[in-house]
Parts: C-alpha cells; sequence; structure tokens
C-alpha cells in the first residue's frame, strides 16, 4: 500500500524535486500540491488537487503525509493545520527561531511532527559521531566551521551548520548561544578556549558544504560533508515521510529516529 504526499510550497525549487521524486516511486502517491495564491498558478495541469489552503485540503485526504520546504511562518500553519486533523507533517524548513521551535513541539503533542534541519542521512550520522570525536580529542583542540551554500539561500548560519554546533556544544557541556561566533573583525584580542566559530560563505549555485575543523597542537582534523544535489535532501523527506504514517503524535521527531529505528 502506497503513502499518500501532499507537497507545501510546491512550486518551489524543493518542492518540485520532492513531486517528483513521489511520483517516479511506487511506494508512495502524489495526492495534493499546496502553495500561496500568488504562485499556484505555476501548478497548474497536475495531476492531482491543487489548492492555497493546506487545512482545507487536509479533510479530503485522511492519513495523507504532509511535506513542507517552505518558511517558519508557513511551516508554522502547516504543524498547525496537521493538529486540527491529525495528519503526519514533515518539515525541512530551517530559520526557526527558539520560540517557533517551542510551538513545533507543543503541536507535536496533537499530531506526529517530524523537524530536521538537514535530511541527509550523512548529516545525521556525523551528529552521531561528532560529539564523540569531540570528547575523544579534549578542549586542547579549537573548533570552528565553515559553511558554504547559494547566493539564494536566506538564513545564515544555516539550520544545519547550528545543528552541527549545537552537538558539538553539548559534547563540552557548553551552550551553542553562549559560545558561538560569526562573526570576526578588527582588533578583536585572542580567540576564547571556550568559543565555536561558525562562519558563513554564499555564492553560485552550491547546494551545501559544511566542515568542522578541530585545531589542536600540531595538528588539524577536518570533517566535510558535501551536498551534491537536492535529491539528497528531498530522498531523505521522502523516506521520513514513509516512516511518519506509521508514528503517533507525542514528540517532535527527528531524522535520529528513523535512523535507529532503522
Amino acid at each position: 500500500m502506497s503513502t499518500s504526499i501532499i507537497v507545501v510550497g510546491a512550486s518551489g525549487r524543493m518542492g518540485k524535486t520532492i513531486s517528483g521524486l513521489v511520483e517516479a516511486d511506487p511506494q508512495f502517491t502524489l495526492a495534493g500540491l499546496v502553495d500561496s495564491p500568488e504562485r499556484i498558478a505555476a501548478l497548474a495541469g497536475a495531476a492531482c488537487p491543487v489548492s492555497d489552503s493546506l487545512a482545507a485540503l487536509l479533510p479530503k485526504l485522511p492519513g495523507a503525509v504532509v511535506i513542507d520546504f517552505t518558511a517558519p511562518a508557513v511551516s508554522l500553519q502547516s504543524a498547525k493545520a496537521v493538529a486540527q486533523t491529525g495528519n503526519a507533517l514533515v518539515i525541512g524548513t530551517t530559520g526557526f527561531t527558539d520560540e517557533q521551535k517551542d510551538e513545533l513541539r507543543a503541536l507535536a503533542a496533537k499530531a506526529p511532527i517530524f523537524w530536521a534541519s538537514n535530511m541527509s542521512i550523512g548529516v545525521n550520522v556525523l551528529l552521531n559521531i561528532l560529539p564523540q570525536l569531540t570528547k575523544a580529542l579534549g578542549e586542547d583542540y579549537d573548533i570552528e566551521m565553515v559553511e558554504l551554500h547559494h547566493n539564494r539561500k536566506k538564513d545564515s548560519p544555516s539550520g544545519t551548520a547550528l545543528t552541527l554546533g549545537e552537538c558539538l556544544a553539548e559534547a563540552r557541556d557548553w551552550k551553542l548561544n553562549d559560545v558561538r561566533c560569526s562573526s570576526r573583525d578588527g582588533i578583536i584580542g585572542a580567540r576564547p578556549k571556550e568559543q565555536i566559530g561558525i562562519q558563513a560563505i554564499r555564492g553560485g549555485d552550491v547546494v551545501g558544504v559544511h566542515t568542522v575543523y578541530f585545531m589542536g597542537p600540531g595538528e588539524r582534523i577536518e570533517v566535510t560533508h558535501q551536498a551534491h544535489s537536492r535529491e539528497n535532501f528531498a530522498r531523505g523527506a521522502i523516506r521520513a515521510a514513509g516512516w511518519m504514517a506509521g508514528q503517533k503524535s507525542g514528540k517532535l521527531y527527528s531524522m535520529q529516529d528513523v535512523i535507529k529505528d532503522i
């Protein structure tokens, strides 16, 4: 039995990629497309229902899983909509504030909701490995990160960089917000020991590159993840959607839950 998928932000780059992969996979059915009133004309001729309102579409598609790669405010509206119907929701949007994340967690008590700043299996495996490396190397090693993305990316640092930074900080019993440095300019003095630098580079059509540096006495270790295609993230989202079809409300799920279950 195939899993029905509704794509929010269907006319965007990720929306188009996800929709195409869903249509090509016999395990899934493209059941609905949602976008804003200004962009919905781009979806004309679709072979499934199209709407500018997820809330209006959901009652017609019980059991369908929603995938949303849009913007924080839109994704929160999607979460509120599924909280009314009980449909599962997979969110790949980045740029949420701490308050918005808390709101997502509260809504996850009413419907199965999944959020990941990066849907890549490789990045999520790194989230397990990097804390081990951090602890093994010890505090003599300074930690820095550089993230590189295309020139149309709106948030900085990337959601993935912040998630990686959080796991690195936790490995040293720090809070990322207390130790993160994303800008250096002028005479700033020596680098504090309790600091994690996260620098952003933007340009061209780079999908996403994240490099973590461990710099210690006489040596340097670099761990790099490169995303070569948006399909990498889209496939991860679809994989998560298939998994979420069997989950219940009660927590905000992540890709770590999917990996552990597999």
